[in-house]
């Protein structure tokens, strides 16, 4: 490739993400030993995202694509088509799942080729857990459904994320406890955290949303019951629970804690769709019951892939994927839209908390 490309990125400030901006670079399209230029075709954005902004520095999210100073560059699930290769296994035309800039260009290095996947081992990246540097190759998903392409970018990251704290549940007996109290019900991640404990029909799964969103929790069936954020002082504190904070809002979480006291068994932190109530959220302490602690998706992957094999997680987790994205179909509407103006847009949409939980957004640049 002899021309000269412009590579248009979104970026946000990280001590400030409601303010954003595209660079452009210009980008000759020499490629070195092994790399790949990668045209990104469409992203799906979600607050799962949003808590990558949050855990930027903690979890090392702002690293996977070095921004300058103060900026930093949100990943994102996407689908990407090869437009150039230096490396003879892996070919132009090839369709590409895996983490991405918002942007409209990317350019990894290949390395650990299979028939599956390949990883971009740039320096960069290599401090980081293999799962985020994996691209796969699109055609050797036996899942695949190019018709479903936007269900996937908007399901499987945040489903399998959810799939993986119920399997580490179950692994952990869920503590003893009877239920899982689960925040920010309507959220997507929390939906699929949902379905994912009805689907093994052992536990009750306790959705607890705002007043606004309770018809639209009680109506997706996957939650044994609903509760509003202004019932919590008032619920049955009897059982014995594990919470799941997905809105990571520092009062909710201490209210929980407060009401359930030595009843919770567990309680981890996923996410923070409650962006304003979430400072301080990493330094809280002293609660009763047991002490919330970030959970790590990667961590429990790599131990369940050491015990039944990689092959046999990702077909339990594929099958699982596909069952979730026909239920989505009851519930989730995709809007589709592109360029600069209409990502920024949707990105403060999302950020603000004024998305609607039916809704998922795909994007281009």
């Amino acid at each position: 490739m002899s021309r000269d490309l412009e590579f248009k990125t979104f970026e946000v400030k990280k001590d400030e993400w409601s303010s954003t901006r595209f660079v452009s670079e210009t980008f000759s399209g020499n490629l070195e030993q092994d790399q790949i230029l990668l045209k990104i075709d469409r992203f799906a954005l979600t607050t799962n995202n949003i808590t990558y902004c949050a855990a930027g520095d903690i979890l090392g999210y702002w690293g996977f694509f070095p921004a300058k100073e103060g900026f930093g560059r949100v990943p994102v699930m996407g689908y990407a088509d090869v437009a150039a290769s230096n490396h003879p296994d892996v070919q132009v035309g090839e369709r590409l799942w895996g983490f991405y800039p918002m942007s409209n260009y990317l350019v990894v290095k290949a390395g650990r080729v299979s028939k599956s996947s390949f990883f971009d081992v740039s320096e960069h990246r290599q401090q980081y857990a293999p799962i985020y540097c994996n691209y796969l190759r699109a055609l050797a998903n036996p899942y695949y459904e190019p018709r479903r392409e936007d269900h996937d970018l908007l399901l499987r990251g945040l489903y399998l994320t959810s799939w993986l704290v119920e399997d580490f549940m179950f692994d952990n007996e869920t503590f003893g406890a009877d239920s899982y109290l689960i925040t920010s019900a309507s959220s997507k991640t929390s939906i699929a955290l949902a379905f994912a404990v009805k689907s093994r029909g052992e536990k009750r799964a306790v959705g607890i949303t705002s007043e606004s969103n309770e018809a639209f929790c009680k109506n997706l069936g996957c939650y044994s019951e609903i509760i509003t954020y202004d019932d919590v002082s008032s619920f049955d504190a009897s059982a014995s629970v594990v919470i799941v904070d997905m809105a990571g809002n520092v009062g909710v979480l201490r209210t929980l804690h407060e009401r359930f006291q030595e009843k919770v068994k567990y309680s981890c932190l996923i996410g923070t769709t409650h962006i304003e109530e979430s400072k301080g959220l990493l330094f809280l302490t002293g609660l009763p019951g047991a002490k919330p602690e970030l959970f790590f998706a990667p961590s429990h992957a790599q131990k369940r892939a050491e015990e039944l094999g990689a092959g046999q997680l990702e077909a339990l987790i594929g099958q699982s994927l596909k069952d979730f994205q026909e239920y989505s179909d009851q519930w989730l509407t995709v809007m589709r839209t592109s360029g600069p103006q209409a990502i920024e847009s949707t990105f403060n949409k999302v950020l603000s908390g004024h998305a609607l939980p039916s809704e998922g957004y795909i994007l281009s640049v």
